[in-house]
């Protein structure tokens, strides 16, 4: 495919992307806990939630579960900022059952919540001197396209529930996506986003653990991002990851297991 080709692609069908997760330009997961789609809970959004209320962590706690940079090998993490604030009430949704799905994109807290803080977690370039970004804009090769935009950028939102609010919060999540799975249209500060499907994966860590491909679609092309939720006792945290290169069709986008596999072991 010509460089010309490849970024028209990929740019059309990250838009919709691209307003979910600001970020965006910008293996195998080593958590062995528990399994977090169970076999009976997959379906019906069940959770495995603790007989007695979790402890919630105080806002200073939580900062310190937070990721850091050195956390996570090969990646540059920061805080985010007032931009990357989404309030509750700012996500409307077409289909009120998707709502849960659409706060987990955006990294908005749901009832109970107590504390909340945000990371941004973004690859390190991996760049061999052969072409620049600005010789890619001027359509040098689809290959320096794809390598330079080859970067996982994820958006990390750590909440500390109290009671079994968390729990909740997880299992809410988990019956939206199944309900959702055929698709919805997300509205955030007048910009839509149509969500064509959702689509359960594997991920493992914390008390319960889920993972998906969402697939969104602006003017006829579509991009994947991926959406993963890890709870631990009170504490949940989810992960809205984007590859600018997937959608362009030509690099295979996985799962940010080794940033969920951090968080999980911050949180143990």
């Amino acid at each position: 495919m010509r460089a010309t080709a490849v970024r028209r692609t990929a740019l059309a069908a990250s838009a919709a992307a691209l307003a979910l997760l600001a970020t965006a330009c910008g293996g195998s997961s080593d958590a062995d806990a528990k399994d977090g789609k169970d076999e009976k809970g997959a379906a019906n959004g069940s959770s495995s939630a603790p007989k007695t209320p979790a402890k919630a962590l105080t806002a200073p706690e939580l900062e310190t579960a937070a990721l850091a940079q050195g956390d996570v090998k090969g990646t540059k993490i920061t805080k985010t900022g007032p931009a990357d604030e989404v309030p509750a009430d700012g996500v409307k949704v077409d289909k009120e059952a998707c709502l849960p799905v659409a706060h987990a994109m955006y990294g908005v807290a749901q009832k109970g919540a107590l504390a909340t803080t945000k990371r941004r977690v973004i690859d390190e370039p991996k760049t061999d001197g052969k072409k620049s970004l600005e010789d890619v804009a001027k359509g040098e090769g689809a290959d320096a396209f794809k390598d330079a935009f080859n970067l996982t950028s994820t958006f990390v939102a750590l909440h500390s529930y109290e009671g079994t609010a968390g729990p909740d919060a997880f299992t809410a999540l988990k019956k939206a996506a199944v309900d959702c799975a055929g698709g919805f249209t997300a509205t955030v500060a007048g910009t839509p986003t149509k969500v064509v499907s959702m689509a359960e994966e594997k991920i493992t860590g914390g008390d319960e653990a889920a993972a998906w491909t969402v697939t969104s679609e602006s003017d006829g092309a579509t991009a994947p991002v991926k959406l993963v939720a890890l709870r631990k006792g009170g504490s949940v945290a989810t992960f809205f990851a984007f590859n600018l290169a997937a959608a362009g069709g030509d690099v295979k986008f996985e799962l940010p297991t080794a940033v969920v596999a951090a968080q999980d072991k911050k949180l143990a």
